[in-house]
């Protein structure tokens, strides 16, 4: 019953037009017809969905055997659905989930393990396990090419996603956590290792950027710094910077 709850909760939280139409927006201006986009932690398909309506090539990875479910039966057929997590091998991992708050369920210890002690995570309990197949995304890309555009929303597993790329992509986007900065440090620090990005943060599910322009890592990184720990979580979109 707990998670069914869970997963109810989750479809009025994400899955409603209002959070549909303001991401179509957004990807409409970043993506193009045709391009490859990789959805990793698709969890009820919102992301996917707009992606797709922007004209890209959806592949959708949903770990969770619930969430993957309602996917297969929902998503649009030509969006492909890989029931798997991202890391940084192949292999099997242990995930902790949470029945009543399963958007939380992370494959990340330290992010489980540290959550009573963060703002806004005190009431959540991960209270199951699910042993989910992990893949990579350098797999993915020799499978099926380059994306133009890979989003990243793990629960505190990001850095370990980007372990599995070897390769820029031109758009990355991760979730940030302000009461977990020192992960989403470790995450710029891997976007600045596959190559020159600039960032641009997305607050909540605005779907509009907060700055007019793109910005350097240390910019990033000094905002973040500022950020208190009840602050609203967020994207924070990575793009390959233009050659001088």
């Amino acid at each position: 019953m707990k998670r069914w709850l869970g997963f109810t909760r989750s479809l009025v939280t994400y899955h409603n037009p209002a959070t549909l139409r303001a991401w179509r927006r957004l990807y409409d201006e970043l993506l193009s017809p045709g391009d490859l986009a990789i959805d990793v932690g698709a969890h009820v398909g919102t992301r996917a969905r707009a992606m797709r309506s922007a004209g890209a090539r959806v592949i959708a990875l949903e770990p969770q055997a619930l969430f993957a479910r309602f996917l297969r039966l929902t998503l649009p057929r030509d969006v492909l659905l890989i029931e798997a997590a991202a890391g940084a091998r192949e292999a099997t991992g242990e995930m902790a989930v949470s029945s009543r708050h399963p958007t939380v369920s992370s494959l990340h210890s330290g992010f489980v393990a540290g959550a009573p002690r963060a703002h806004g995570f005190d009431h959540v309990r991960w209270d199951q396990t699910e042993h989910v197949r992990m893949i990579t995304l350098d797999g993915l890309v020799a499978a099926h090419g380059l994306p133009a555009y890979v989003k990243i929303d793990v629960e505190g597993f990001e850095s370990e996603v980007l372990a599995g790329l070897s390769q820029p992509v031109p758009l990355l986007s991760v979730e940030y956590l302000p009461a977990f900065a020192q992960l989403t440090q470790a995450v710029i620090a891997r976007i600045e290792a596959l190559g020159a990005y600039r960032f641009n943060p997305v607050v909540g599910e605005r779907s509009g950027f907060l700055w007019p322009d793109w910005r350097d890592a240390r910019a990033v990184r000094d905002w973040l710094t500022t950020l208190p720990a009840d602050a609203p979580s967020g994207d924070l979109f990575a793009r390959v910077a233009p050659q001088p």
